[in-house]
């Protein structure tokens, strides 16, 4: 992610900031300008025409996005694709959803980045959208990720990630993972990818709830690391294509950031080595593959000696075979050539 500053003094803030605790001025994250804007913070006081505004849902403390209207109506783009909010009478709802909100924003500061589309094209009703409740399944079904919110806390959270055997589960890598099913609608069924996709992640035709079943009541092959990126992977070629979408977006942001933080690993004669500083690039749009992935692999060697080093697990416990670079590669190549419009629906 790259460098936010204050649209007033220039001092750097987060992503999730809505002030400046240097010169106090209020801002927002503007998604079209990719940028911070000054916003118009008195909500009893009528805006001032062309003036930016927050999310309504900042009122609640979950949005620092700008909307389009002022008003009860006036959410953000991100806002605007909430089909269920966690029930706000209940205890610990507002702070979960919070939690969901950061991680969800995330997400679609990615996407917007790389300029996928929200909604597929062969069916432009089903729009990506997203339930955030309690007691539910987390899952995706025709264009709605819906997470239980239950995830948000940290304990049960934990509890899940050893129940089921898993080196990492955040909120964004859930959030990751269902879109990425989201955009095998929109990117590869019924296009010219689809036959590609089948020769590195198998056919998808096989009965999912079969094969799921399968997976939960057997361990993993030992040689699993050979050909998937975790072993949730294996269950089915929608999983193992949406574990690998999930873990191309691990790479583009946590690359993005390293150069922006100036945090390159290559500077200290990890990998290729050359004279600092990089010319900086855009990642998200004109970073060829082999490039991430030679930049990738020394920053995660790095940042797991840091997380040893403060005690914590590694960064990425994950190991990447040629395998599975040939999957990410060919997520990669697919995002790209929707973007130039090069593979058309059959």
């Amino acid at each position: 992610m790259q460098h936010f500053v204050c649209p007033s003094c220039t001092n750097k803030v987060y992503f999730e900031s809505v002030a400046c605790l240097s010169c106090s001025q209020a801002f927002a994250f503007n998604a079209s300008a990719m940028q911070m804007v000054a916003v118009h913070s008195i909500p009893q006081i009528p805006a001032a025409p062309g003036t930016w505004h927050y999310c309504d849902n900042a009122k609640h403390g979950v949005c620092n996005w700008t909307a389009a209207t002022q008003g009860s109506k006036g959410l953000c783009i991100a806002c605007e694709l909430n089909r269920t909010i966690p029930n706000l009478s209940e205890v610990g709802s507002l702070e979960a959803w919070r939690d969901l909100e950061r991680a969800k924003k995330r997400l679609l500061y990615s996407l917007l980045r790389l300029g996928l589309p929200l909604q597929t094209e062969a069916d432009q009703s089903k729009r990506l959208m997203f339930d955030f409740a309690r007691n539910t399944t987390t899952g995706h079904i025709n264009g709605v990720i819906t997470i239980d919110i239950v995830e948000a806390d940290t304990v049960e959270r934990e509890r899940l990630r050893q129940h089921f055997n898993e080196p990492y589960r955040t909120l964004l890598g859930h959030l990751r993972h269902e879109s990425g099913h989201f955009y095998w609608m929109s990117l590869i069924e019924n296009k010219t990818p689809l036959m590609e996709f089948r020769q590195l992640f198998g056919d998808e035709r096989a009965d999912y709830q079969s094969a799921i079943a399968r997976h939960h009541a057997t361990p993993p092959m030992p040689d699993w690391q050979g050909q998937f990126v975790s072993p949730y992977s294996r269950a089915h070629p929608w999983e193992d294509w949406a574990e690998t979408w999930a873990h191309y977006l691990h790479m583009l942001d946590a690359v993005d950031t390293a150069e922006a933080e100036g945090m390159e690993p290559r500077a200290a004669g990890f990998s290729v080595g050359t004279v600092w500083p990089y010319n900086r690039t855009n990642i998200y749009q004109d970073e060829p593959f082999y490039s991430l992935r030679e930049r990738w692999i020394p920053l995660t060697m790095a940042m797991n000696s840091m997380s040893r080093s403060m005690g914590h697990s590694d960064f990425y416990p994950f190991v990447i075979t040629p395998q599975v670079f040939a999957k990410l590669a060919f997520v990669h190549d697919v995002i790209r050539a929707h973007r130039q419009s090069t593979w058309q629906i059959k």
